[in-house]
């Protein structure tokens, strides 16, 4: 069974013959089409989360789990609006969605009618091609558009890199009825292959890495890559190379420097030469770090690269060079067989500055109080091996950078944006097909931000979230600049007095709550390994007036 509409038939019938299994639908009329053609297809897993915005970061949870692309779909007018958050982190974190938005036919645009924008190519800026299919499928040129248009959408979706994809579907009134006889299409076969670097070129970078005492390899937001890793773990061994890691790289190796931030707030100015590099390779989406990129720009290299499957030329430390168009695996290994021993003390010092910050850390920890650097610290410790563990923005994810990674821990968060919307729906979406423990870690603010993600027929109860509730967004508090005007906790923290509580039984969601350390002894352990039913929200209390001076006296004692 499916819609008459031609367009969407043909299109789901292509999508469930290149193998995705997923479409994530938001309640409406304009959609029945899109609704009575996937929801009834057997092949077809579909989820309907009333919140467009919600849903949106659900799928991109869904996507980041099995790898593969994943439909949203909603009705016209501005639910297609309540995407783009969702939009913009999978463009920029490189996730792979197909955005299915349905349409009122073009002559009823703009004259009037209810629920209807301008909604071709509204995702302009956010994705990587847009595409309209035709009103209808009477004629065979409007049958071969449509199908060549779902098949280049599809494969746009995940080469050369992954990331969202929209088509937009204009449907005439009637739009609910129903055709026993499903639109057959052909699913189109790419050749995609990522190009090899050029023997010339990559001489060319040999050349400059074997004269240069001082490579510094930064990995950006990643999967885990146990290829990638072996390989890099072998030119860690070079005295000339570096390897700069966060735990959203999801790069674990014994001798990559994976706590930037504690490291950079040491170097001091008459040591900045010492640090610099000659040569910076960059890989990988985002850095969390602020300090290594006003280090990387105020200590510019000689020859900056970024390698790119799709040639993306991310010039973060002001300095690049070139894009080289191929995936790390292949440069990396390329790379291993034509570099020599380079004589250099430049590991020795990354590495001999993190064993003495590492100490100092360890000194600052046994002698604070109850506060958020305290909590942070206690819940890394007490989280099971093999977890997936989500990050929330913005002080969860820069709390975990001063700990670095945990062997066999994934670490995940929204940082293609960084934004706080979508973390609970997030985490939701990618425990639904995990079947691992999963632990979310999100202020006050990020949760309440994005409640409704708890407003979800499919919560699988591996899921644990963790609210360090610090009264407001806590960022703000120690970051410099708002502490200056006089807006500080009204405008810029937010300054509050909610709870998580009454939310979580809004929801059937289980609740517990910590207030002291004393709390977090007894209760943290519990919660993270206790087997139940549902999803359950640990809420820690923690003092907002302390949290920033502990955190700005600790780089002050690891810098002294």
């Amino acid at each position: 069974m499916t819609s008459d509409k031609k367009n969407i038939s043909l299109l789901v019938d292509i999508f469930a013959k290149s193998g995705l299994t997923d479409i994530v639908i938001s309640p409406g009329s304009r959609n029945a089409p899109i609704i009575i053609s996937f929801a009834n297809r057997k092949e077809i897993n579909a989820f309907s989360i009333v919140d467009e915005r919600s849903a949106a970061f659900f799928a991109l949870g869904l996507a980041l789990k099995t790898k593969k692309t994943v439909a949203i779909a909603c009705t016209s007018g501005s639910a297609v609006l309540n995407y783009a958050s969702a939009i913009s982190e999978a463009f920029y974190q490189k996730i792979p969605l197909l955005i299915i938005t349905a349409d009122r036919p073009p002559n009823l645009i703009d004259i009037g009618d209810g629920q209807t924008i301008r909604q071709n190519n509204i995702y302009a800026n956010y994705i990587k091609k847009s595409y309209q299919l035709p009103l209808t499928l009477d004629t065979k040129e409007e049958f071969v558009t449509a199908e060549k248009i779902i098949n280049e959408a599809l494969n746009t979706c995940n080469f050369p890199q992954p990331g969202p994809v929209h088509i937009n579907i204009p449907f005439d009134e009637p739009i609910y009825n129903i055709s026993t006889a499903p639109i057959s299409g052909t699913l189109a076969k790419y050749e995609n292959t990522i190009p090899a670097i050029a023997v010339d070129d990559l001489k060319e970078i040999a050349n400059k890495w074997n004269k240069s005492k001082k490579v510094l390899l930064i990995a950006g937001q990643s999967e885990s890559n146990n290829e990638l890793k072996t390989i890099l773990q072998k030119l860690s061994e070079k005295e000339n190379t570096v390897i700069l890691t966060e735990t959203t790289s999801n790069l674990h190796g014994d001798k990559f420097i994976d706590t930037i931030d504690n490291i950079v707030s040491t170097i001091k100015e008459n040591e900045a030469e010492l640090f610099k590099p000659d040569l910076i390779v960059s890989f990988g989406g985002q850095i969390v770090s602020k300090k290594i990129k006003k280090f990387l720009r105020d200590n510019k290299a000689l020859m900056h690269l970024h390698i790119s499957p799709s040639g993306e030329k991310m010039d973060t430390y002001f300095s690049l060079t070139d894009a080289v168009k191929t995936d790390e695996v292949t440069f990396f290994s390329s790379l291993l067989e034509n570099i020599t021993a380079v004589e250099s003390n430049y590991s020795v010092l990354w590495t001999d500055r993190k064993t003495e910050v590492e100490r100092k850390k360890k000194e600052y920890l046994n002698q604070i109080k109850y506060s958020d650097f305290k909590v942070f610290e206690s819940i890394l410790e007490h989280l099971p091996a093999n977890s997936v563990l989500h990050l929330g923005n913005s002080t969860p994810v820069r709390y975990s950078q001063l700990f670095g990674s945990k062997q066999g821990i994934v670490y995940n968060s929204n940082r293609g944006v960084s934004g706080i919307d979508g973390q609970v729906s997030t985490a939701v979406g990618y425990a639904y097909y995990s079947e691992q423990l999963n632990v979310l870690i999100t202020g006050d603010l990020g949760f309440l931000y994005d409640s409704n993600g708890l407003m979800n027929n499919y919560l699988n109860p591996n899921l644990k979230i963790i609210v360090i509730n610090n009264s407001g967004g806590g960022i703000f508090r120690f970051i410099p600049g708002p502490d200056t005007t006089p807006n500080m906790e009204e405008f810029f923290v937010a300054k509050h007095n909610w709870k998580a509580e009454y939310i979580c039984k809004a929801f059937n969601v289980g609740y517990f709550k910590v207030e002291s350390m004393k709390d977090m002894e007894e209760i943290l352990p519990n919660f993270l390994n206790s087997k139940s039913d549902k999803i359950g929200v640990l809420e820690i209390f923690t003092p907002a007036d302390k949290n920033a001076k502990v955190l700005r006296e600790y780089f002050s004692f690891i810098g002294g």
